[in-house]
């Protein structure tokens, strides 16, 4: 345990955009899933806040720009095939576009219903001014 190593190719980034889930740090609650191109991962180690690559609008998404709704990253985890990034991180405001906390505010049932299971924190019409 706590060995160091320095490796280019961690994460591996040659086959295109890597998953990035974002946790919070203190909870352990999932907050979202996105993506992240290298640049996206060059700018988040640089910077300390968490930037994704945004595959509808084929750019660079710094999280937080539009909403205010930022991610400190605490800490950064690469999975054993070096495709898969998990940040932990310090949420200010809601994770997901729609207002909650996390992207995961829906819980299915064992008949494929969908119901809501947390309580919206901001109306997303008052974030993005729609």
């Amino acid at each position: 345990m706590g060995e160091t190593r320095v490796n280019p190719s961690i994460p591996d980034f040659s086959h295109g955009l890597l998953p990035a889930i974002a946790q919070d740090a203190d909870s352990g609650a999932v907050l979202m899933l996105a993506w992240m191109n290298e640049q996206a991962w060059q700018e988040t180690l640089a910077s300390g806040r968490a930037v994704y690559y945004s595959r509808s609008r084929q750019q660079l998404w710094r999280k937080g720009e539009q909403s205010g709704h930022t991610q400190r990253v605490v800490d950064i985890r690469v999975d054993c095939d070096a495709d898969t990034i998990l940040l932990k991180v310090q949420q200010t405001g809601a994770a997901c576009h729609e207002g909650y906390a996390s992207c995961f505010f829906r819980s299915v049932d064992s008949a494929g219903q969908t119901h809501t299971v947390e309580e919206r924190l901001r109306n997303p019409d008052e974030i993005y001014g729609k």
